[in-house]
Parts: C-alpha cells; sequence; structure tokens
C-alpha cells in the first residue's frame, strides 16, 4: 500500500476516535478554528432517509463538527366524517429522531449526531426512555430545548408530569450523569456522560417580556449544566454581538455557536419574522424585494449568508451551524466559499 495512502486512513481514524471520546463543548474549547455544523429534519412519515442521506453526503466534504436532529411533537389533526362531524387524532408527522441520530452516524462515523430533545409533550419518564436509548446507542450529545406551543395553539402548556422550562430537564440529565434515576429505589445504578447544549436568541424568545427575563433563563440552563450554546437564526452580526457581550457580563461563560439559516424565497419575508419572532435588515429586505424572482433570492441569501459567516469567523466564534430545513445545496455553496 502507498505510504501516503496508509498514513491518510490512519489519521481518519484517529480524526473518527477523537471525535467520538469527546463532547462537542470539549472540541469547541480545544481548538481555536471555527467549525461547521448543520441542522436536518428527520423525513415525513411514510418517506425513506435516502435522499437526506445524499444531502448530507454533499456536505461531509466539509468535516462537520455534527448534525443536529429535530424533534418534533404529536399533531392534532381533525378529519372530517360523516353528518359534518369532526374527529381529532394526535399524529406525530416527523418521527424517528433518534434511530436516525444512531442511523447516520453509522453511515457516516467521522461525523457527531445531535439528536434534539424537547420538553413539549413529554413527561419526565417519556425523556429518562428517550435518555436511555440514546445512552443505549452511545449518542452523549443533546441539545434540548424547550419546545413550540403544538400548532392551534397560542401558549406552551407543559404534559402533566413534564417540564414548563429547559433547565428542569437539564437537571434531569445532570441527575442522571450522577446515576440519579427517576425511581429512586433502583440499586446499583450506572452514571450516564450526556454533554447538553441548549437553545439562545439573540433577538429575544418571542414569550420573554424583556432581554433580562429572557438572559435570566439562559442562565439557568447553563447554571443548571449546559455545556454550549446554540443561537436562533439572525441576520444582523450587530446584534448577535450585542447579545453575546451581555451573555459573557452576565456570567455565561460556555461557548456560543451562532445559528444561520440562508434565506431562499421571496416568502421568507413573510414567513420567518412572523415564525421566529425577528428582524430581516432593511439592506436585505430591499434586496430580496427587488430580486427578479426566488431564483435570484436563492443567490442573495448565499452571499448574505457567506458575508455574515466571514464576519463570525473573523469574530473568532468557535463553530458556525446552519439551518438548512431540507435543503442543502445552498449550505453547500456558503461551506465551499469560507471553510
Amino acid at each position: 500500500m502507498n505510504n501516503s495512502i496508509f498514513f491518510k486512513k490512519i489519521f481518519f481514524t484517529f480524526v473518527v476516535i477523537i471525535k467520538h471520546t469527546m463532547k462537542i463543548a470539549e472540541i469547541l474549547k480545544s481548538t481555536k478554528k471555527t467549525h461547521f455544523s448543520f441542522e436536518i429534519v428527520p423525513p415525513l412519515v411514510g418517506h425513506s432517509a435516502k435522499s437526506l442521506y445524499e444531502k448530507i453526503e454533499l456536505l461531509t466534504e466539509f468535516n462537520p463538527l455534527n448534525i443536529n436532529i429535530t424533534y418534533h411533537q404529536d399533531e392534532t389533526v381533525y378529519k372530517q366524517i360523516e353528518n359534518d362531524v369532526m374527529s381529532k387524532k394526535l399524529v406525530r408527522k416527523r418521527p424517528g429522531t433518534v434511530a436516525l441520530a444512531a442511523a447516520i452516524r453509522n453511515r457516516f462515523p467521522s461525523i457527531t449526531t445531535v439528536p434534539h430533545l424537547i420538553c413539549g409533550g413529554m413527561t419526565k419518564q417519556d425523556i429518562e426512555n428517550i435518555l436511555i436509548d440514546l445512552n443505549f446507542l452511545e449518542i452523549e450529545n443533546i441539545l434540548l430545548l424547550r419546545g413550540d406551543a403544538p400548532k392551534g395553539e397560542r401558549y406552551f402548556i407543559p404534559e402533566p408530569g413534564g417540564y414548563a422550562h429547559t433547565d428542569e430537564m437539564v437537571k434531569q440529565i445532570m441527575n442522571l450523569n450522577k446515576g440519579i434515576y427517576l425511581d429512586q429505589d433502583l440499586k446499583n445504578t450506572e452514571a450516564t456522560n450526556f454533554s447538553v447544549g441548549v437553545a439562545g436568541y439573540p433577538e429575544k424568545h418571542a414569550e420573554a417580556p424583556n432581554f433580562e427575563t429572557d438572559m435570566h433563563y439562559l442562565k439557568a440552563k447553563v447554571d443548571a449544566g449546559a455545556d454550549y450554546i446554540v443561537t436562533q437564526m439572525f441576520f444582523d452580526n450587530a446584534k448577535f454581538f450585542e447579545w453575546e457581550r451581555r451573555c459573557r457580563e452576565a456570567g455565561i461563560n460556555v461557548p456560543i455557536i451562532p445559528g444561520i439559516k440562508p434565506i431562499g424565497k421571496k416568502r421568507d419575508l413573510d414567513v420567518i419574522p412572523l415564525t421566529f419572532h425577528l428582524d430581516i435588515p432593511a439592506d436585505l429586505a430591499n434586496a430580496v424585494q427587488n430580486a427578479k424572482d426566488d431564483a435570484a433570492v436563492y443567490q442573495i441569501g448565499i452571499e448574505w449568508a457567506i458575508d455574515q459567516s466571514r464576519e463570525l469567523m473573523k469574530h473568532g466564534v468557535p463553530a458556525l451551524h446552519y439551518f438548512s430545513v431540507g435543503r442543502t445545496e445552498n449550505v453547500r455553496e456558503i461551506a465551499k466559499a469560507v471553510f
């Protein structure tokens, strides 16, 4: 065997071992480079993961630190039956987060998979059962979120026996890391080894009455044991820099990873602010509004995200996290330009 090929294989194996024995937060703290990561959505019920694997393949050349996999709670669906009577049932349109995390790790062993886990629709026991599955699969990195209110509901209401805030779920996981399970009668329990990321909101969570309250809840998550923060998408780096400064002043010293979402179509100008409660800068909004068509908007979104990414990398962020939302071609174009 050619010596260069041999040593490349040895190096690749070494990288795989390192990435699977170190937590994401440890890697972020131990390197000065800016890492690349992205987020995917599980397929709808009735669809395979084949096309998703193909999309991931497009991004493997950039050596992603991790792939995040979203979690989706049950939705209420109404179906009309005879005599105009409506039938109500709960369905989960995108199941499979844990299984998909394991499958992706199997197909792409050099990439760490990070499944999301949410408070919404879950009891403490539901959460523990999922964590036990993840522990058996040796998936130790998790991103925790409270989750949104179910579709059709204005407010988030926790399940009976569930959690209203993410810091409570963080505490449950920290207990598992000490071998403390919900059933206190268990004997000779073994501790887990989870590393936890949580969400941050540079433009404030929609339900927080002010930035101070939002910062209080973020610090509560970190104080409970969260190792790092991934932000909600934003389009104005100045807002991120100011928010990051306030985080540090509040005593939040864990790594903070900016979240980037390239705009892809004109409709995003209406949908993104309404859905995620954030501002789109005037320069970007004007460019999108004046674009000839969605193909032109697609390119504008790529160019804006490239500029954002370069400025954030120059600032020294530990990683950049891209929300692909089912598309990876634009994320690939961005990654080619900056990584």
